[in-house]
Formats: structure tokens, sequence, C-alpha cells
């Protein structure tokens, strides 16, 4: 079996720094949202988020990944930055009490919600636009000095769901030439290279099957030089390829399986990350595709 190199990086934060390269980490998932695609409403109040955010961390989570607003397919309005800060503040509040050393992550495209966010503890931003829908964002994240993650994202959810098909040998060439572009115009806002993660954003303005030539060139990546976030996690992709299967829609909490097969495509193509709901379930996962990657 073929097993992508993996290079190692020590990704600069806020206050710290993290080893990359030596085994896979865990980024669970925090949406403090009416509306996300997977689990939208699940946690109706900041002390359930928290207690969910707490267990992940037990189960074995590396970073929790706290998000305000949904990017789900569809035509909604953004919400405000200050109802963004009321959903995400208290739990981030909660999380730091409960675990000081937690490594937090806020998912925002908002130069001001990044900012906020920072001050309270967050070590990371998470850009699902890749600083492309707040002109104010990259040179926030210069200023703030923190890690970021750098989304590639095709347009935005409003308009996915009408966007012309992308021929699958373009998936990649595409992915591969915005991420440079996004790359380099964080780097010139003042962002320094040993901030950087960067995650092609499976389901971002690419429409079911057009994720699976973007899984299966996934080391092609590497040659951007950055180290490298797969969410692959109970995406519409696989939601798709089992309904073949079965022949009816699989809802997102049952695409558990494919969610582990597609977590271990990306880390033995080189993923140094992966984000996931499940956190137990991708540990094993991890696990058995790092213990092939030493194999």
């Amino acid at each position: 079996m073929p097993v992508a190199p993996r290079p190692h990086f020590r990704w600069a934060l806020h206050t710290r720094g993290l080893s990359l390269g030596e085994r896979t980490l865990l980024v669970g998932v925090i949406n403090v949202t009416p509306d996300s695609f997977s689990d939208g409403g699940k946690f109706s109040s900041a002390t359930e988020a928290v207690d969910h955010a707490l267990k992940l961390l037990e189960e074995g989570a590396d970073i929790l990944d706290i998000g305000g607003e949904s990017t789900r397919p569809g035509m909604r309005p953004p919400i405000s930055v200050q109802e963004e800060l009321d959903r995400v503040l208290p739990v981030m509040e909660g999380i730091l009490q409960g675990r000081p050393e937690a490594i937090l992550s806020i998912d925002t495209y908002k130069a001001e919600t990044a900012k906020a966010a920072v001050r309270a503890g967050a070590e990371i931003v998470n850009d699902v636009s890749g600083f492309l829908w707040d002109p104010a964002m990259a040179a926030a994240c210069a200023e703030l000095k923190c890690g970021v993650i750098l989304m590639h994202t095709r347009g935005r959810s409003s308009e996915w769901r009408t966007q012309a098909p992308l021929p699958h040998e373009e998936v990649v060439p595409l992915v591969l030439r915005e991420l440079k572009q996004r790359t380099e115009a964080a780097i010139s806002a003042g962002v320094e290279p040993t901030a950087i993660v960067l995650d092609p954003g499976f389901g971002f303005g690419k429409v079911l099957d057009e994720n699976y030539p973007l899984l299966a060139h996934f080391d092609e990546l590497h040659t951007l030089g950055y180290p490298l976030l797969a969410g692959v996690s109970r995406k519409a992709f696989l939601g798709r390829r089992l309904a073949q299967i079965y022949g009816h829609d699989v809802p997102t909490d049952q695409r558990g399986n494919a969610t582990v097969a597609a977590v271990a495509a990306a880390v033995l193509a080189g993923a140094h990350l992966v984000r996931v709901h499940d956190v137990v379930a991708a540990r094993e996962a991890v696990a058995i595709a790092d213990a092939i990657r030493n194999g």
C-alpha cells in the first residue's frame, strides 16, 4: 500500500506551539449553532456545549474547534458579530475553566469575532473562506499572532447548489492554485508562514463526487509546503455514496463508518490533522493509520 510521506512542522499558535507530523492530531467539532449540517441545535445551552467539549477532550481530542455560525448550503443571512460572540464566548470560557490547558480554535470568517475569541483564549483562527469573506481578517490574524487554518472555498454557501459542476480532473489543480494564492495573500498581510495550516475544504464548493478526486490525490497538496488538515467527517459526499448502497438517504449521524474510512485515507495520504465529530472512532482510525504509516 503506498503511503504518502508526511513532513514534520512546528505550528506556531497564539501562546504556544504544536508539533505536527509525528502523529495525527484530532480536532473535535463544537457547533454552537441552530442549523449546522450535522449537529445544529444539539447543544441548546452553553452548559450542554461545554459538557460535550470536555467529553471530547476526555476522549482524546487535541484541539476543539468552536463555531457559532453555520456554513451549510442554502440561503440565509449572516449573523452579526455580537450574536456569534454571544454563542461562542460562554462556551470558550466554560471549557477553559474546566481545562485551562485546552487548545481552542475559533471557526469564523469575521475579523472582529476572531479578535474577541483570541483575547478570550483561542489559540487558532479557522477561516473557512481562507481570508476571502472579510478583507480585515488577514491583517487581524497577523496582529493577533495566532495559528490560522486557511480553507479552500469555491464561492459562498448560498451559491453551492447552483454552481456549475467541476470536471473531476480540474478539482485538485483548482484547489492547489487557489490555496497557493490564499497563503501568499496571508503572508503578504503579515501572517507568519509557521502559523499556517491548509484545508482543501471538502464539501465547500465541491459537489458530492467532486470530493473523491480531492481525497484520492490529497498527497499532492504537500507540494504547497504547509501542514494539512482534512475535514471529511459526516460530509454529504459520504452520504451520497452510502445512499447508492442502501437506496435511501443516510442521516449525518449514521455516516460514522464512512467517516472512519475517509479519515484513514486522508491520514495515509499525509493529513496532519483531522476535524471530526466522533472523537472515539476517529482516534481508533488514526491509531491504525498512523501505525501503517510507521510500518
